[in-house]
């Protein structure tokens, strides 16, 4: 484990914090890699969990983009008690997410941390035309990064929220009939990310309308 230091907090939404973190000598990472984190605190250097890196690799810091989970007394939790100048330990990274071609991703609430490497990239690049996110909360106050999403040029997001009815989202859950609705071409390639029971219920539904296993993607 590397032990490293927080450089900046800064709140996202009502339960997200953005971490911005020194990076180790020799950290060598690419866009949707994750490593794990840990607390450099007694009691808790052993308690790691897997975060996303969502800055770059040409970036001189990491940054991560974290729920918290108050019901879980646990290292989110811990976590978002830290501060500016407080020491963690991170992992050497791994991969999960590799883009491949233009796509479908469909994300959940946290979900979303994997793909905002790969479209913050893609926009440096001016290659986002042709993705799509539809990105699935329970309210509006709920959505991560909105405001940069809904100005990355040639990105087109759908906001699909469950527990709110609201003028320019889609009220309820990612199901067959929304897919239908929204994706009217489904030769795509499938990128998802999000808490495993949405996954499971996503994975369901494109399995109804017929798309290839290969063409979803999941995180490891």
């Amino acid at each position: 484990m590397h032990k490293t230091q927080i450089l900046e907090v800064d709140q996202v939404t009502h339960d997200v914090k953005r971490f911005v973190i020194a990076e180790p000598e020799g950290f060598d990472y690419k866009v949707g890699d994750a490593t794990e984190i840990a607390v450099d605190e007694d009691g808790w250097r052993d308690e790691t969990r897997p975060f996303t890196m969502t800055s770059l690799p040409e970036e001189r810091a990491l940054e991560f983009t974290i729920k918290s989970y108050p019901d879980h007394d646990g290292v989110t939790e811990k976590l978002h008690s830290l501060k500016e100048g407080d020491a963690i330990l991170i992992a050497e990274p791994f991969k999960t997410f590799r883009y491949d071609e233009p796509g479908v991703f469909i994300a959940g609430g946290a979900g979303i941390t994997p793909f905002m490497a790969i479209f913050r990239k893609l926009e440096e690049k001016d290659k986002l035309k042709g993705n799509h996110l539809i990105f699935a909360n329970k309210t509006a106050d709920d959505i991560i990064y909105r405001k940069e999403l809904e100005t990355m040029d040639g990105l087109k997001v759908d906001h699909v929220l469950s527990e709110q009815d609201v003028s320019g989202s889609h009220h309820g859950e990612v199901d067959v009939a929304l897919i239908k609705d929204l994706v009217p071409d489904l030769d795509k390639r499938f990128y998802l990310c999000g808490p495993p029971p949405m996954m499971d219920a996503v994975q369901k539904v494109l399995k109804e309308l017929d798309v290839e296993p290969d063409s979803v993607d999941l995180s490891d």
